[in-house]
């Protein structure tokens, strides 16, 4: 019997218990042993809660039982869990986590303290919810060098952002809406300003190159300045608007951003709609990979973890393949990245000509301003030419 511990007991933490109690069986057959679990950690009471028999408040309670073989931290958060995750390591027990905060600030670091105990630090859950990307790209993607990673990481962001294409509604009312759903917080700051998505992106960008990438380094805009007239202007095109979190290689640089994109319908996560994430990985070699499904919500979550407990008792003292350097990648300044630019500005279209040189116009028919692509131009270059235009309302960046 291989004995486990849940650190919270919220969404995720309480869909973690219902799995492990649920399908027990099919757990057992998985790992070739009964899971059980020994204790729950939280500073709230459950009265009446299946979890009440098993509950503590005292973390030390289980950091010294050397039964617990397994602990799973789904407290979200950097303190504790950093300190609680660290400490369970050094302790020679495997960590199971879905805390995208804890893996892109220290995930490199805690992976080494793991192996160095021949234990696994794993953190499925952290990336996508439900959909499996982190155990393909460290265990299935492996003869290929990953060129790009593009995806569609923030539920949130996607669901409003669909309901203002097929709508047409604005943003601050279908904010609301999202809200009202349970899809956004109260303080929806962390989705709809990019933030969730770039932690998520950092971690994918890290596995694939095997080097640390700060997040704190990567171009992030979210979502919050996208108007109903900007989804006027995408149907003109025949394109949609999402916030992509991106890393590409660009010659021989790395890029690395978030932000609003503007996608055409061949685009292979163009269809990704409503809270749905999808993740387009690009190999040398396998071309394109798409991974789409739920990206958050309380059951996905903790499938995606209670599957990270199976893998890590399977290999309970072995531990599993990620090549996650401490070392930093150097990402290109993103100012040099060079891209297509949806513009709408209140020029005349020859004053645009007079900046832009060439550009192919788009009539959403709205009045007192125009709306164009411009050629391929760097960010810097770009910056430059808006100023000297004057009056610009937006811009989106244009998808390849």
């Amino acid at each position: 019997m291989i004995k486990v511990a849940i650190l919270g007991y919220g969404t995720v933490g309480s869909g973690v218990f219902e799995i492990i109690n649920e399908n027990k069986e099919l757990l057992t057959a998985n790992t070739g042993d009964e899971i059980q679990i020994k204790y729950v950690l939280d500073l709230r009471d459950f009265p009446g809660d299946p979890c009440e028999k098993v509950l503590v408040h005292d973390y030390n309670i289980i950091l010294n039982d050397p039964e617990v073989e397994v602990v799973i931290e789904v407290m979200g958060g950097l303190k504790p869990a950093y300190d609680f995750v660290k400490s369970a390591l050094d302790a020679g027990k495997s960590v199971c986590t879905s805390n995208k905060e804890l893996v892109a600030k220290y995930g490199a670091e805690l992976v080494r303290i793991a192996h160095s105990h021949n234990r696994n630090f794993l953190f499925e859950a952290a990336v996508g919810g439900g959909i499996p990307i982190i155990r393909p790209i460290n265990m299935h993607i492996t003869a290929d060098k990953i060129c790009e990673i593009t995806g569609i990481l923030n539920g949130t962001t996607n669901y409003i952002l669909t309901k203002m294409d097929k709508e047409g509604a604005d943003f601050e009312s279908t904010l609301k809406t999202a809200q009202d759903l349970g899809y956004a917080e109260r303080n929806p700051e962390a989705d709809i300003e990019g933030y969730d998505a770039v932690r998520k992106i950092a971690i994918l960008a890290s596995l694939a190159k095997g080097k640390t990438v700060d997040f704190e380094e990567v171009y992030t805009e979210g979502i919050s300045k996208i108007t109903a007239e900007d989804f006027k202007y995408a149907k003109a095109m025949g394109r949609s608007i999402k916030l992509l979190g991106k890393c590409k290689n660009e010659d021989d640089v790395v890029v690395a951003s978030v932000a609003p994109r503007l996608l055409a319908p061949d685009h292979p996560l163009y269809n990704v709609n409503d809270v749905v994430n999808g993740i387009l990985i690009r190999g040398n070699m396998v071309g394109d990979l798409v991974f789409i499904g739920s990206g958050a919500g309380k059951l996905p979550t903790a499938s995606a973890v209670v599957s990270d407990v199976v893998d890590s008792i399977r290999h309970l003292n072995v531990p599993t393949t990620i090549i996650w350097d401490e070392e930093k990648l150097e990402l290109e300044d993103f100012s040099k990245s060079r891209k297509k630019f949806f513009v709408r500005a209140k020029v005349s279209k020859e004053e645009a000509e007079s900046v832009f040189g060439s550009v192919e116009y788009i009539d959403a028919g709205i009045d007192g301003e125009i709306g164009f692509i411009t050629d391929k131009i760097s960010e810097e270059d770009f910056e430059e030419k808006a100023d000297r235009l004057g009056k610009v309302v937006s811009r989106i960046r244009v998808e390849a």
